[in-house]
């Protein structure tokens, strides 16, 4: 085990992962711009969808009852 050609499994196994780590760490770093635009655009869907949901007569209408049956419950 001292000869110098010739590594111990856990030693080997340490510059193995070395080495994937290195390579997973130079690769990308985050969205590019492209990526950003789309998810910007995915969440602004995404928010106008909700607010017309919310603001919709069906919900506001619902909630509104919710408020009353919780009011009309601590009276």
């Amino acid at each position: 085990m001292g000869n110098g050609s010739r590594q111990e499994p856990a030693a080997r196994r340490r510059d193995v992962l070395a080495r994937r780590w290195a390579e997973v760490r130079t690769g990308e770093e985050g969205m590019s711009t492209a990526e950003y635009a789309v998810g910007t655009v995915a969440a602004c869907a995404f928010a106008a969808v909700l607010y017309q949901v919310v603001t919709g007569g069906s919900v506001v209408g619902a909630l509104g009852d919710l408020v009353e049956s919780a009011l009309a419950t601590l009276s």
